[in-house]
């Protein structure tokens, strides 16, 4: 498998520096900027796995930065991890809100945050490894294309089990029906946006166990999500 690609958004050089130097050091390739914009700019050009973003950069917010990454296609599934001096739980929260899949308020170690980018790449690039990918009660093995649930076997239809892969790899993250259109059939897709309904529906029907509640959240206006149970 090839070196994991990260973004680095810090305006502390010398943090920025030593981060460059342990991430190189464990094999991932590394690109670095301090500024907001040409975050988003070099996101575009050339889509990382994942993006260490700090709050507090020059030019365009961190917190600005993470929203327009979310907006964009290409990188709406790329997993944000936020880095901030900023310790009240409403910061959090709000950094949470906007789509990071992580936050770590400084000072930090950082061993703890290449600990949390490995946590976090194995949970959305799992499949990539050959590794199972588990969310509650649901385990999927992309190597054997199984899919369980309470360690029962399910049986689902292709596009379910894509489907499910990914929403699997995004727990509790709200996909809009367009962004599942992109994820699972392709961007070029001339799909329309009603099919995710129906396949979601079959899904529901494939995974639902008596007395066991539903894993899959519609959330009105917005889309669909992964709670697991």
């Amino acid at each position: 498998m090839s070196a994991p690609k990260l973004l680095l958004v810090e305006d502390d050089s010398s943090l920025a520096e030593l981060l460059e130097y342990r991430f190189e050091k464990e094999g991932y390739e590394v690109r670095i900027t301090a500024d907001g914009e040409e975050a988003m700019v070099m996101a575009a050009e050339d889509v990382p796995d994942l993006v260490i973003l700090d709050w507090m950069i020059e030019g365009i917010s961190g917190i600005e930065v993470c929203r327009r990454l979310r907006r964009e296609k290409a990188t709406a599934h790329v997993p944000i991890i936020m880095l901030t001096a900023r310790e009240a739980e409403d910061d959090r929260v709000r950094g949470l809100e906007t789509g990071a899949d992580d936050y770590l308020t400084k000072p930090f170690s950082p061993r703890e945050l290449l600990a949390r980018v490995s946590a976090v790449l194995r949970r959305v690039r799992p499949a990539l490894a050959g590794e199972s990918i588990e969310a509650g009660d649901l385990r999927l093995d992309p190597v054997a294309h199984r899919l369980e649930r309470c360690g029962q076997e399910v049986q689902v239809g292709p596009t379910e089990y894509r489907l499910v892969k990914f929403l699997m790899e995004h727990p509790r993250r709200v996909f809009s029906r367009s962004q599942l259109l992109d994820a699972v059939w392709g961007t070029d897709s001339e799909i329309e946006e009603r099919t995710v309904d129906v396949h979601i529906r079959r899904l529901r029907k494939s995974i639902a166990l008596e007395n066991v509640r539903d894993p899959i959240r519609t959330v009105r206006s917005a889309g669909y999500a992964l709670e697991p149970v």
